[in-house]
């Protein structure tokens, strides 16, 4: 029974989340139907990272296991017909080792945060960036997001439905980039994790954003964590903002570092 690994693009905006659900639509149901329409095959999809509701994704990674080896550019080709109108893309497919494992092969995952910092709503891109109307300092923004790098407990910023054992994450990138747009700024929030914890990245942005405003220091950013106190975090940045940019695997298909 051949493994196929899916790189996936999608506009998260119409879905309840990637997760299937029984009244609502989801990208992993969406492509389960698009499976079963394709090969006749009832096949679960497991994703590198459940996103939420109106989280966007441009390098998701899934798999499934097909009885049939089916040549992978038919898989992409024919996946992709079937999921019509979806705002959804199998943008590569590939038969991978039996051990690969979307989720637990993967060794890191990368998300972007895109804040339009104007007055004015936005029209083009209003399902995919959090309008804040007054200044943010990109800078001091910075200075803020060196105090969240490394290990730490953020229990601080995880939701209270947060299901993972351990709050305690390694924060391997905080990137804040002001990109000028003409008559207003662009802030990008470029983060890095082997794994986040539910809500972590929004929650994130939102004290960032609050230190951008200078309404709290890097100080006062660096004692929320310490707290560990979820009513002290910031506002949780709307998920339309976010999107999942890509899973960083091992060479050894088990997801474990090969010996040397």
């Amino acid at each position: 029974m051949p493994r196929y690994k899916l790189v996936i693009e999608y506009d998260g905006s119409p879905f309840c989340g990637w997760q299937r659900q029984t009244a609502q639509p989801s990208v992993q149901g969406a492509i389960e139907a698009a499976v079963r329409r394709f090969s006749g095959e009832s096949a679960g999809l497991t994703c590198a990272g459940r996103t939420d509701t109106g989280v966007h994704a441009t390098h998701q990674v899934a798999h499934l296991d097909l009885d049939k080896a089916w040549r992978t550019d038919v898989v992409r080709d024919a996946l992709n017909a079937h999921l019509r109108p979806n705002p959804v893309a199998i943008l590569s497919a590939e038969i991978v080792d039996e051990r690969f494992n979307a989720r637990h092969s993967a060794i890191r995952r990368h998300y972007r945060y895109r804040i339009l910092n104007r007055r004015s709503p936005p029209v083009l891109n209003r399902a995919h960036v959090w309008q804040v109307p007054w200044p943010l300092d990109a800078a001091l923004m910075r200075a803020a997001a060196t105090r969240l790098l490394g290990l730490h407990d953020f229990t601080a910023f995880r939701a209270a439905e947060c299901q993972a054992k351990s709050p305690v994450r390694t924060l391997d990138q905080l990137d804040i980039a002001a990109m000028p747009m003409g008559l207003h700024d662009e802030i990008v929030v470029a983060t890095s994790a082997r794994a986040f914890l539910h809500h972590q990245v929004r929650s994130m942005v939102g004290t960032l954003m609050l230190a951008g405003a200078g309404r709290i220091s890097a100080d006062d950013v660096a004692d929320i964590l310490a707290s560990r106190d979820r009513s002290r975090c910031g506002p949780l940045a709307p998920a339309c903002g976010l999107t999942l940019v890509g899973v960083d695997y091992t060479t050894d298909p088990s997801g474990f570092e090969a010996p040397k």
